[in-house]
């Protein structure tokens, strides 16, 4: 048999949030000494997002408190799972993570994350989290090309961000099916979080049931989106709403969680007593 040389992208190392899959190419430069992107940050620190993870846990950890076992996180633009893992880890026996990931190669390393860790308390589905159930048609990245694949876009708009490589969104002929999160049908959701470049309004509106009734807790990205419009949301709901950097935290005023949040200047902590 001839050898073919092919190039590798994806790879296992070791990381502070457990083995994980991650692609080699998953970086933007900014300058020679900095970049961004998941696989850049795994590579570079061993960890990603280390103080959103951490803020997130302590949440989980106080929903459980109050309201008991059977914890629901959805994790929507889950990437490769770095949220998913550290919160089935953390809730093993008690809880459960529905995560949602549209670009399908990341999706394979998201899911042979979970194997890899023995999550077996997620439910992993190749999905687009929006605002109306069916199909959507996607272009693909290359992942051969350094890019910070997380940044990616599944609908082009006037400032669509530059990832690294140019996306050619006329031969968007990837078809994903989409789905909203009230099409679950979940009778408990304690915690949503959005990181879906740009179409955050389209998941709550897609979840607008699930957030009356269940009074989750919301983390949503907010530099892609009309930040005002996503507060107003929130706010019409009876939620707080709180601004960490490039997120928005909203926790329901009728949610004990809430007496756990604390603002010192403009550095957010949750304190678990």
């Amino acid at each position: 048999m001839q050898n073919v040389k092919r190039p590798a992208p994806f790879v296992l190392l070791s990381s502070n949030h457990g083995s994980m899959i991650i692609n080699r190419n998953d970086y933007r430069m900014i300058d020679k000494d900095s970049g961004y992107g998941v696989g850049y940050q795994i590579m570079t620190n061993s960890c990603f997002d280390q103080e959103e993870v951490d803020l997130v846990l302590a949440i989980l950890k106080l929903r459980r408190k109050y309201f008991g076992d059977g914890v629901v996180g959805i994790d929507c633009g889950a990437n490769i799972g770095v949220h998913t893992i550290e919160w089935a880890r953390l809730m093993h026996n008690w809880g459960h993570v529905f995560s949602f990931e549209a670009q399908e190669k990341v999706f394979y390393a998201m899911a042979g994350n979970v194997a890899l860790n023995n999550c077996l308390n997620v439910t992993a589905r190749c999905n687009a989290v929006g605002a109306s159930v069916g199909e959507i048609k996607i272009p693909e990245p290359d992942y051969l090309i350094p890019s910070s694949f997380g940044s990616f876009e599944l609908k082009k708009t006037s400032t669509t961000e530059f990832i690294g490589q140019s996306i050619d969104y006329n031969k968007a002929n990837k078809v994903v099916s989409q789905i909203t999160l009230d099409s679950l049908n979940l009778s408990r959701i304690d915690l949503i979080k959005v990181d879906v470049e740009g179409m955050e309004e389209d998941v709550f509106q897609g979840a607008s049931n699930s957030i009356t009734e269940c009074k989750p807790i919301l983390l949503a990205e907010v530099i892609k989106s009309n930040k005002s419009k996503l507060v107003k949301y929130a706010e019409d709901k009876g939620y707080k709403v709180f601004q960490i950097g490039i997120n928005m935290l909203a926790v329901h005023s009728e949610d004990p969680v809430l007496n756990h949040i604390k603002l010192d200047g403009t550095s957010l902590s949750v304190q678990l007593s």
